[in-house]
């Protein structure tokens, strides 16, 4: 699958004089923030169709169930997908479903009234988990993991009953990123979150067409668009989750050292097996010299090759070295 930039029409008009005419300097901003929001967009629709192609995430006649939450993410989602359904070369479906968890005051007409503005295909499950989540779990502790079981029991379901051949999720680069670290920091393992697997029911193809997406580009949208965002009070009321803490540690790098999560996401690409300590993907009890020299062998003694440092990078403390000296 590939996909095609269309130029699309823009909504935005400039403020207008009493003649009619738009004022210099404001239609200049306004041809600039036209220009970056275009820019944004193409953006957003080359890395969602690269992580599509890259993944084989959709192909001919599928039947795409696009989750969507009433989050910045998912709305996102749909909208990037709806975008290169009109020309991709591939014909598929999308059907937006959404989980009505009866959270106290949720606005249970926002999605319906969006989606029926937007003429795309949806359907509303309603499930009470919010009490369940409330009763199993004590105040104050982590409610994500029993909630996202529900959800996904529920959605599996849903998407068998709609005849979905692909569940499509919001997660971009950040989540994947985060996941990656939480794994490491409190796991043991060294994870991440993949842009494709099959549901552990075995029944169903989960993708993350937004694999390769920055959060802050559909924060950006997300504000470009206007989309009626719907916060969750499950997650939302629970500030010091590791999971946010993690986030915070990533916008802080991003920051400081650009480029450094697009470094992350292409880390994961690029896996060496031979220079981890996984036992199970490289056999190092058999490992032998085999008298023929390889470009794949470790050089032991000789530093590693790496870039030349940032100007941010360049700013890093350096360490103290202290000899010690015998008595």
């Amino acid at each position: 699958m590939t996909t095609t930039w269309v130029d699309t029409p823009n909504d935005a008009t400039p403020d207008r004089t009493g003649d009619g005419t738009a004022p210099a300097s404001s239609a200049g901003q306004t041809l600039r923030i036209e220009r970056e929001n275009h820019k944004l967009e193409k953006r957003l629709c080359r890395l969602t169709g690269q992580a599509i192609v890259e993944h084989n995430m959709i192909g001919e006649g599928d039947k795409v169930m696009v989750c969507l939450s009433g989050g910045k993410d998912s709305y996102g989602l749909l909208d990037i997908l709806l975008k290169l359904q009109a020309r991709a070369p591939v014909n598929f479906e999308l059907v937006a479903v959404n989980l009505d968890q009866k959270q106290p005051g949720f606005p249970e007409h926002i999605l319906p009234e969006y989606l029926t503005q937007l003429g795309v295909p949806f359907h509303i499950e309603n499930q009470d988990t919010y009490s369940i989540v409330r009763d199993k779990i004590a105040p104050g502790k982590t409610m994500c993991s029993l909630c996202s079981r529900l959800r996904r029991g529920i959605l599996y379901r849903v998407a068998s009953e709609l005849g979905a051949t692909k569940i499509a999720l919001g997660h971009h680069r950040d989540d994947i990123l985060a996941t990656l670290m939480l794994n490491m920091f409190f796991g043991g393992k060294l994870k991440g979150m993949p842009p494709k697997l099959v549901s552990d029911d075995g029944r169903h193809t989960v993708i993350r067409p937004l694999a390769y997406v920055a959060e802050k580009d559909l924060i950006r949208w997300a504000q470009v668009k206007d989309f009626p965002i719907i916060p969750c009070s499950l997650c939302g009321s629970q500030e010091n989750l590791q999971r946010k803490q993690v986030g915070i540690m990533l916008k802080e790098w991003e920051k400081k050292f650009p480029g450094r999560l697009d470094n992350m996401l292409h880390a994961l690409q690029n896996v060496v097996p031979s220079h981890l300590m996984d036992r199970q993907l490289f056999p190092f009890e058999t490992l032998v010299p085999t008298g023929v020299a390889s470009d794949e062998g470790d050089k032991a003694f000789d530093a590693d090759d790496l870039p030349e440092p940032t100007t941010a990078f360049a700013k890093l403390p350096t360490l103290q070295v202290i000899q010690l000296m015998p008595n």
